[in-house]
């Protein structure tokens, strides 16, 4: 498609949950971004390892999973429901194993489909797997062969959509962050990140054509979620977290520029900035992800949100039933709020609502605010390179929270101001080609990465 230059929503007051430009349709009848919000649930194993004696084991409890979400779905009256279930790395590693547990659980809403009328579609998520050797390879080796092998398998063997939540970068990331090095930050995130999601995307695009699926989003959940989970525990101050989100948008909208439609990852907090420049539909987490991870971002990331989703909940059992169940109900709620407030034209007050209960609570939630969205959206078209939209986004990060910091407002720390001026006044300090900053920025951490891996 070639990099997106200009915004397929301008205007923040456009940018609303249950709509989209570019609609998506898949599955049993399910549409996205078309005017309703659908639940997505996120459900995965209880703790336990998946080898070739447990994996009947697994299969029922895939099974079991679908089997009450869906029954669930149906009790409460919800016109559609997406399923989505990520690859534990067993499953990625082992191919066929992903593709059976498609194949139960296409069989389990063929099923409800034909009983019970529910429109459902199903996502899969491979795993990356390629990250766990370090230096990973990423463009060649056994795990980039399982992982295309995988989608292949899932494509064919009943996935709707297709979805990873790729790495490329990490293994420079993981040490950039904790250091508050922004250079590396950029480095990996922005400028190997957006080499390694060219390839990568390539590769899923054309698997999606040839299975007849949806390719569907990434996340920078590997950077930026990273980022949000230190701050949380305060190994990373909360202004360098919403950098970081600001840079994973630049990262993240390259799958759509090489051919996906979306829509995003759940866990892509970024989202909305896809939205914005892509005008794709968009899976959002918030409050309903708490079973996985806390942020401060509950309620405003559901602002644009097309599916509502939970993040990834094992199946456990709670009184009223196995947390999938449980969850779906959850979501069924909020959607049913969202698409009962579409109906009597008051989505606005919701959205706006949803907005300001978290805007000001911490500069990352400030960062899924509409008009924010499309100010970073606007900052990543207008450059070109994978560096310069990545340090476009994070300079524009850096303005927005001084803007909006203050008595009534933001309301930072001194610890936090002082990080923010050591940030912006590093971002200001890079130059501005990006072959000059490669080429220093490289050296510092050239034992952490193969350049062969990102077509260097």
């Amino acid at each position: 498609m070639g990099k997106f230059t200009s915004l397929a929503i301008a205007d923040p007051q456009e940018l609303i949950f249950g709509k989209a430009p570019r609609p998506v349709e898949c599955g049993h009848g399910v549409r996205l971004g078309a005017g309703e919000v659908v639940p997505e649930i996120n459900y995965t194993l209880p703790p336990m390892q998946v080898t070739p004696d447990t994996l009947p084991e697994a299969l029922d409890q895939f099974s079991q999973m679908a089997r009450s979400c869906l029954q669930r779905s149906v009790e409460l009256q919800a016109p559609a429901v997406v399923l989505e279930f990520e690859h534990v790395f067993e499953f990625t590693e082992n191919p066929g194993w992903g593709r059976a547990v498609t194949e139960k659980t296409r069989e389990i809403m063929e099923e409800f489909r034909d009983r019970d009328g529910i429109r459902s579609a199903l996502r899969v998520t491979v795993a990356d797997i390629r990250d766990r050797v370090r230096p990973p390879k990423r463009r060649s080796g056994e795990e980039l062969d399982n992982m295309l092998q995988s989608f292949e398998l899932c494509g064919r063997g009943g996935a709707d959509m297709l979805a990873i939540e790729s790495t490329g970068g990490k293994e420079v990331s993981d040490r950039a962050m904790p250091e508050g090095d922004l250079a590396g930050c950029l480095f990996g995130v922005g400028y190997l990140g957006g080499r390694d999601m060219e390839f990568l995307w390539d590769n899923i695009v054309r698997i999606a054509r040839e299975t007849k699926t949806i390719a569907s989003g990434d996340t920078d959940c590997a950077h930026a979620n990273t980022a949000m989970r230190l701050s949380n525990m305060n190994y990373l101050p909360h202004v360098l977290a919403a950098v970081m989100r600001a840079v994973g948008a630049a990262r993240s909208i390259v799958a759509y520029e090489r051919g996906a439609v979306g829509p995003s990852k759940d866990c892509a907090y970024e989202g909305p900035v896809m939205k914005a420049i892509a005008g794709v539909p968009i899976s959002m987490e918030g409050k309903t992800s708490a079973c996985a991870h806390s942020s401060h971002m509950g309620n405003i990331a559901g602002a644009a949100a097309d599916l509502w989703s939970n993040e990834s909940v094992q199946n456990v059992r709670l009184l009223s039933g196995f947390a999938p169940e449980v969850f779906s109900e959850m979501l069924i709620y909020d959607c049913r709020l969202m698409n009962q407030a579409i109906k009597e034209g008051r989505q606005m007050l919701l959205r706006d609502l949803l907005v300001r209960s978290d805007i000001y609570r911490n500069p990352q939630a400030l960062m899924l605010a509409p008009d924010v969205c499309v100010e970073l959206g606007q900052a990543i078209v207008s450059q070109k390179t994978h560096y310069q939209r990545a340090r476009a986004a994070a300079l524009i990060a850096c303005e927005v929270m001084r803007r909006h910091n203050g008595p009534g407002k933001l309301s930072l720390p001194a610890r936090e101001l002082q990080w923010l001026d050591r940030i912006q006044a590093e971002l200001e300090a890079l130059p501005e080609d990006e072959e000059k900053f490669a080429a220093q920025t490289a050296r510092e951490y050239s034992e952490l990465f193969e350049p062969q891996s990102y077509g260097l």
